[in-house]
């Protein structure tokens, strides 16, 4: 399983040796989405090589009504339904691709969106992609961030401990301080707090509540 949820402050988090990490495998997102989405707080996402440190993720399970598994399996949402350890790709506003993480066991529905890194690896690379120079605004949003990373809907159903993603665990010895609150842009149903970030950096999309 994926590793626990410290409480004490966060550590720095930039130019950590990504070899001492250790990858994550599809039993790793076996657990329950709100409870992977935290775990995955501080862990490092990687796209050809090019991305960064998790700062920002939101669950969504198929007994939400937000969540596209809620009215069961579609030839949209099938990578959704497992099984774990998969990229869920899709589509926003007919503009962006975002990229979901699928956990729990395979039939289920459930997914952790990605929101946002702090970038720490080829970043030249993505300020390419994004068209801008200011390191905060490459990934401080779910569609920023599949700009900057590439990603198509031809990653969807991939795994995710295969090429082109490299998904690293956070260090043991690098404890964060985690916040959540209500997830972005939900209007199908009341919202739960199962937005997550890492406390005081500056690369989320938007700031928690206080």
């Amino acid at each position: 399983m994926l590793a626990g949820l410290p409480s004490h402050p966060p550590q720095h988090l930039l130019h950590e040796p990504v070899a001492l990490s250790r990858a994550l495998v599809p039993g790793d997102f076996e657990a329950d989405s709100h409870s992977v989405a935290q775990a995955l707080i501080g862990a490092t996402l990687l796209v050809d090589g090019i991305g960064g440190v998790i700062v920002e993720t939101e669950a969504y399970d198929r007994e939400d009504p937000a969540s596209h598994a809620y009215t069961g399996p579609t030839a949209r949402n099938a990578a959704m339904f497992g099984p774990p350890g998969r990229a869920y790709v899709y589509r926003s506003y007919g503009i962006h691709w975002c990229l979901n993480f699928v956990c729990c066991e395979a039939g289920h529905g459930a997914g952790v969106l990605i929101r946002a890194l702090q970038p720490t690896q080829g970043l030249d690379v993505m300020r390419e992609r994004r068209g801008l120079h200011e390191d905060r605004l490459l990934c401080s949003g779910p569609g920023k961030l599949g700009q900057a990373l590439a990603i198509t809907h031809a990653m969807n159903g991939h795994r995710l401990d295969r090429a082109p993603f490299q998904v690293l665990a956070r260090r043991a010895d690098v404890d964060v301080d985690i916040v959540a609150g209500p997830r972005v842009g939900i209007s199908k149903a009341v919202d739960v707090p199962w937005r997550f970030g890492l406390k005081g950096s500056r690369y989320l999309s938007r700031r928690f509540p206080a």
